[in-house]
């Protein structure tokens, strides 16, 4: 079965904020507009997700949000979110494990999550390296019958996206 997973950093974060620790941190101005921009895209290259796993932070939550905003003014459906604190600070590993739940029907996954797990886990599935900078998302295509089994093999990169260059 064909698998599309989108692997995206959160948008930029405020490092100014009164935020109680590095879990809490909001987004800042620009963060704010980069991620509506990498929603739109995803929406007008086929790409949105039928789910989103991210991570539980403040930062992840406040960029899927205002990228749902921006999908729901595409007409993009609503799709089925889950914030799992266990992808806080996240890799590979921690990923596969996530995944070991995730429905088998599941074919459009947008995992969102930070960095330095996020570029290493782009560069394990597709065998190359992309600095993940914030909001900047790649756009993956495997297979396999289940998730868990699809991300150990090796990924198709379609694209990489970055909000500068749309």
């Amino acid at each position: 079965m064909e698998r599309r997973l989108v692997v995206m950093r959160h948008a930029k974060s405020s490092w100014s904020s009164d935020a109680s620790g590095d879990h809490d941190r909001p987004l800042n101005g620009r963060g704010r507009k980069d991620a509506p921009r990498v929603a739109r895209a995803l929406v007008d290259l086929g790409w949105w997700p039928a789910v989103v796993v991210s991570s539980d932070s403040a930062r992840t939550q406040e960029t899927w949000a205002l990228m749902a905003e921006a999908g729901q003014a595409a007409s993009a459906p609503t799709p089925e979110v889950h914030f799992e604190r266990g992808l806080y600070l996240a890799g590979y590993d921690e990923l596969l494990a996530d995944a070991a739940s995730w429905e088998p029907e599941w074919t459009r996954v947008l995992v969102l999550g930070h960095n330095p797990g996020w570029q290493d886990l782009v560069t394990r599935l597709s065998g190359t390296r992309h600095e993940m900078t914030t909001a900047n998302a790649a756009l993956l295509v495997g297979a396999g019958a289940s998730w868990a089994g699809a991300l150990g093999d090796r990924w198709r990169l379609e694209r990489f996206l970055q909000p500068k260059e749309l």
